[in-house]
């Protein structure tokens, strides 16, 4: 099928890519199918509605950049995604991407959960966490030397 995209335009997309969010994501309930379109020469990806062109989220694998980021999954979202194999999972979490991009933020506290295998997500979101909506994804330098 071809759809429009926001940030690549007309795009192609096989059937067997399309992600399906059963109960959909947070603020977007009625949006339940995307596909996951890289960007060039970034560690980014656009998550892109099927249905509405203007509903896309940039996103990225957050332990590219936050290496010590690990959270518990339930046993019922496992079941309900179908998880066969641990090889199958991939995690992603939604960027806010400010400008100037040294202030883009990543959302580690609902990252979203796919079964690669079977195509099923969920956006969940961790309870009672050390982690928040807006992580910057560009450390600050610390300077250092003489005043």
């Amino acid at each position: 099928m071809i759809i429009q995209t926001k940030f690549h335009g007309k795009q192609e997309i096989a059937a067997e890519d399309i992600i399906h969010f059963e109960s959909g994501i947070p603020g977007f309930l009625h949006e339940k199918e995307f596909c996951i379109l890289p960007m060039t020469d970034t560690p980014f990806y656009v998550m892109q509605s099927i249905q509405t062109t203007e509903v896309a989220f940039i996103i990225m694998e957050p332990f590219q950049i936050f290496p010590d980021y690990e959270f518990d999954l339930p046993d019922e979202l496992l079941a309900g995604l179908n998880f066969r194999s641990d090889q199958d999972l991939a995690v992603f979490v939604i960027l806010t991407v400010q400008e100037p991009f040294n202030k883009t933020t990543a959302n580690l506290q609902a990252p979203i959960i796919l079964n690669q295998a079977n195509k099923k997500a969920k956006q969940y979101i961790i309870n009672q966490s050390l982690y928040t909506t807006k992580h910057l994804i560009i450390q600050p330098s610390v300077e250092q030397g003489v005043k």
